[in-house]
Formats: structure tokens, C-alpha cells, sequence
């Protein structure tokens, strides 16, 4: 094995030629970005590395992949299977009735990529578009390497399942270390590249701030959130009365519902196309605590309140949220409990505090893990 800047390369001689050997790898995960696009990132990576390197992606036909995937050009199959339904509507119990069939036909179509591919390594981003591949290949007893990335600090199913099966398992929080076993590594999550290097100045310019006057940056994800969207309406005004200005992603969804509130001090839009340069002019950060968000608000170092979903899956936003709030790098409000006059009473409250934004910022800064990607990939290719 030789190593270089451009990461380890298993050369070969023939003769009085090198070649770099290929390796055949499948990415499998989605449903949500949260598994998609970690998916993505350490694929490109490898590629990058490894440009002799075949990688086949699998996920849900009916996940963001279905989307992205095109986009993104990339050899993939989509099996048709998705996630169960806890719901009660008919439209839930007719799509449970039928998971076993998708399920069946979903085994069928992975076993002939299996036999086709011919895969040495098998990636797991999690996600119920994961599951079933995952689940042949540790059937399989052969060489095959498999390695697991768990965003969350509190482990999806899919990995928890998976978990003994699994070569190394990359996390992103050591709060999951002990439940997992002995084989997993805290490496951060991967974050889109220079999510880190926003420009302050360009980001003031495209959203008409002023330099001199304190920003709030609030979204909650790419789809945007109801509820903080309901919530931060009730306060907007005030907010910006105060002389702090406030960039409030709705959704696409929820715009025209909102857009009427902006103002000299408040910009309101359905979709951020350049975060870097939003989170470059924000000094304070209002959003959910998806595990993928936390990555880019630690990268960029950046003092938040964090509000989890309290619905998600195992209750994970809270933990992650809480991993980042012992650390003195976020505050948290609970949805539950959470009135408007509350989350106003917390924001102006940190955001005239310099002193506490510049060592909330710092301790964020600590916990960032611009790297991940790259890190993750190392293991992936000391493993296989």
C-alpha cells in the first residue's frame, strides 16, 4: 500500500506497468438527506481518491434519493420499498399492508445487484432504504466489508440492527460509543465543502444587512418548520423593533404565509441556495437539531438555540441537542413548553450578551469536525 496526500492506493505490478487497482463499493442509504447526503459526501470523497473505484448507490424510490440521484449522475438502483407507517389513516394502513410485498420485491432486486456488483465494501448511511441491502450482504459470511455512519447521538434502528455485523462504525457523537460496541470510531458528520467559509460581506450584500446591527439566523432545515415559522412570527416584529436584524427561512411551503412580514430589518425567503455566507453574517442561530445541522453550526462555530422536533424517531434531536448544551455551546427551549414570549425572552437575552455569544461560539468551534468526510474515508479504506 502506498500512501500519499491523496489518501492510500493499493498499487499493483504487472510486468513493467502500475495500475491502480479498482474497487467495487455500494453506498446504500436515504429516505431523508439526513442519510442521503452523508451517502454523497463519502462517496465523492472516495471517488476522489480512488477515481478507478466503481460505486453503485441504493435507496427508496420514493426517498429524496428518487431526486437526487439524477441530478447528482451518479450509477444507482432504487428499490421500491419505504418505511412503516405508525399512523392510523387509511392511506398508512393500506401502504402497511402492502410493505411486505414492496419488501419481497425489494430482497429480489438487491440479490441481483449483489450477484452483478460483486461488492468488497458495503456502506450504510442508515435509513430504512439501507436495511435490506445491509441485511443480504451480513447474510452473506464472505469477505465483504461493511461499515456503518450514524449522524445521530442516539443510534437509528438500521445501525442498532446492523451494529454486530459491522467492521467499523463511524459516529458522529460519543454518546452512542458504549451501546454500539467496541468497533465504532467518533469521526463528525460530513458537511457540504466550505460550508466553513462563508464571506461575511458578500453574505451582508445578497441580504441587505448592515454591518453594525446583530443577525438571527432561523430555519428549520431545507423544508423549513412550521412550528418555529408560527413561532418567530409572533416575535418578528419586536425583534426587529429592537435593532436586530433576522434572516428566517420559511420553506418553500410556507412563504407566501410569512413573506408579508419582511421588513428593513427582516428578510424573509423560502430556501437559503448559499448557507455558507448565512451562517458567515449570523451571530446567533435559532433552529431544529437535526444531526447534519449541528455538524455545519459547529463547523462555522456558531452559538445556537436549538428547539428538537419532539416527535423524531427515539427523541435523537433532543439528544443531540443535549450533547451540544453540555458543552456550553447551545441553549435548549422544549417545544412542549415553548411560547412565544419565551423563545423572544431567550433570544434578546443572548443576543445583546457579547460575552456569552463569543464563548458559546468558541465552545461550538470546539466541537466542529470539518474533516469528517475525510476521516470517515480513512477508515473505509484501512477496513477494506
Amino acid at each position: 500500500i502506498y500512501l500519499n496526500h491523496e489518501g492510500p492506493l493499493v498499487i499493483k505490478k504487472v510486468g513493467v506497468q502500475l495500475y491502480v487497482a479498482s474497487k467495487n463499493i455500494l453506498i446504500t442509504g436515504g429516505g431523508t438527506g439526513g442519510h442521503l447526503f452523508p451517502a454523497l459526501a463519502i462517496g465523492e470523497e472516495i471517488q476522489r481518491r480512488m477515481p478507478e473505484a466503481k460505486i453503485h448507490y441504493v435507496g427508496s424510490l420514493f426517498g429524496l434519493e428518487s431526486k437526487v440521484f439524477p441530478i447528482k449522475d451518479v450509477w444507482h438502483t432504487l428499490l421500491p420499498i419505504r418505511g412503516f407507517h405508525r399512523g392510523f389513516s387509511v392511506t398508512s394502513i393500506i401502504r402497511n399492508i402492502i410493505l411486505p410485498f414492496r419488501i419481497v420485491k425489494s430482497l429480489i432486486k438487491t440479490n441481483k445487484i449483489l450477484k452483478e456488483f460483486k461488492p468488497e465494501v458495503v456502506i450504510g448511511t442508515g435509513g430504512y432504504a439501507s436495511a435490506i441491502p445491509l441485511y443480504m450482504v451480513s447474510k452473506k459470511n464472505d469477505s465483504t466489508t461493511i461499515i456503518l455512519q450514524e449522524q445521530n447521538s442516539f443510534p437509528g434502528i438500521t445501525t442498532r440492527l446492523f451494529a454486530n455485523k459491522a467492521n467499523k462504525i463511524c459516529i458522529a457523537f460519543e454518546e452512542p460509543n458504549h451501546a454500539l460496541g467496541d468497533n465504532t470510531v467518533v469521526t463528525g458528520n460530513p458537511v457540504r465543502k466550505g460550508i466553513g467559509d462563508g464571506n461575511k460581506r458578500n453574505g451582508l450584500h445578497e441580504f441587505r444587512f448592515e454591518e453594525e446591527n446583530k443577525t438571527i439566523f432561523l430555519f428549520g432545515g431545507s423544508q423549513g418548520s412550521a412550528y418555529l415559522n408560527r413561532m418567530i412570527s409572533e416575535v418578528a416584529e419586536k425583534i426587529s423593533n429592537g435593532g436586530i436584524q433576522l434572516l428566517w427561512q420559511t420553506g418553500d411551503l410556507e412563504f407566501q404565509k410569512y413573506n408579508h412580514l419582511e421588513s428593513k430589518n427582516i428578510r424573509i425567503v423560502p430556501f437559503v441556495n448559499n448557507m455558507a455566507d448565512a451562517y458567515a453574517i449570523s451571530d446567533l442561530i435559532v433552529c431544529r437539531s437535526g444531526a447534519l445541522t449541528l455538524a455545519e453550526i459547529t463547523v462555522c462555530g456558531k452559538p445556537s438555540i436549538l428547539i428538537p422536533f419532539q416527535f423524531a424517531a427515539g427523541d435523537h434531536q433532543k439528544k443531540n441537542a443535549e450533547s451540544l448544551v453540555k458543552h456550553n455551546a447551545a441553549h435548549i427551549l422544549d417545544e412542549k413548553t415553548l411560547t412565544p414570549k419565551l423563545l423572544l425572552h431567550n433570544i434578546m437575552n443572548l443576543i445583546h450578551n457579547e460575552d456569552k455569544l463569543e464563548k458559546m461560539g468558541n465552545s461550538s468551534s470546539d466541537l466542529g469536525r470539518p474533516f469528517a468526510t475525510n476521516t470517515i474515508v480513512d477508515h473505509i479504506l484501512e477496513k477494506s
